[in-house]
């Protein structure tokens, strides 16, 4: 073989190599805007490319995990799309803030008004959820996308255990660590900045109290300064007169 048809070869499969991960990344994910942290909440986008050459993507389906339901789950408006949500009775209710809550979003569909996502185009569909589970790594929702042509390609394999990537697998949300409460600060950091304001406050009150202190010396020395001045007025006047 010689060196042309060795570089032919070579050629036609890298192109192969990269035509494979191009159709393997093709596929309904969802990212978070951020962070996705456990046990709190967050923006998540699914994105949909469309890949087909002669249908558009028309409709979205998108199934919640029901071993890890989630209470609140809020869409965004998304131009040319219809967005209906539905709700399910929950097997355990769950515990939310102190209240008990015994349905929960089981699945959100995106209907478009119009063209849809056309060929060679790609859209996002973002959501508010939580308050996202402790317990586990990761989320798996399980999505159909419909084209204009009515097939539906069914992304709901489940990633499995050796890390290779289905044939149609299924969105999967990463979650990163517990993260800060609302405000940034952590518990321990909450303790000490309490602590630092009662220090704070402390000094500001010994400072405070050390300021009326050196004031009322200040006026008694002040008083006795003008007695005594009153008092040796009066005697060198006494002293004139004799």
């Amino acid at each position: 073989m010689n060196v042309s048809r060795i570089a032919l070869v070579g050629g036609v499969a890298a192109s192969t190599v990269l035509l494979l991960a191009g159709t393997a990344s093709a596929h309904v994910s969802v990212q978070p805007q951020g962070e996705a942290a456990k046990g709190g909440y967050a923006t998540v986008n699914f994105k949909v490319p469309n890949e087909r050459d002669d249908a558009s993507t028309v409709k979205l389906e998108v199934s919640f995990p029901t071993d890890h339901p989630l209470a609140s789950v809020s869409p965004q408006p998304v131009a040319g799309w219809k967005i209906d949500v539905t709700r399910s009775k929950l097997a355990k209710p769950l515990e939310v803030h102190g209240k008990k809550i015994d349905e929960a979003v089981s699945k959100v569909t995106w209907t478009a008004d119009d063209k849809g996502i056309e060929p060679g185009f790609f859209q996002q569909f973002p959501l508010s959820v939580g308050q996202l589970p402790e317990d586990t790594d990761q989320m798996v929702f399980k999505a159909l996308q419909t084209y204009s042509n009515k097939e539906v390609v069914r992304w709901i394999e489940e990633p499995t255990e050796g890390g290779e990537e289905p044939e149609s697998p299924a969105p999967v949300l990463a979650l990163s660590a517990p993260a800060a409460d609302a405000h940034g600060a952590t518990a321990d950091d909450r303790s000490g900045d309490a602590a630092e304001e009662k220090t704070t406050a402390s000094s500001d009150d010994t400072s405070s109290s050390n300021s009326d202190s050196t004031a009322r010396v200040l006026g008694i020395v002040g008083i006795v300064v003008g007695v005594a001045g009153v008092a040796f007025g009066v005697l060198a006047g006494r002293r004139r007169n004799a």
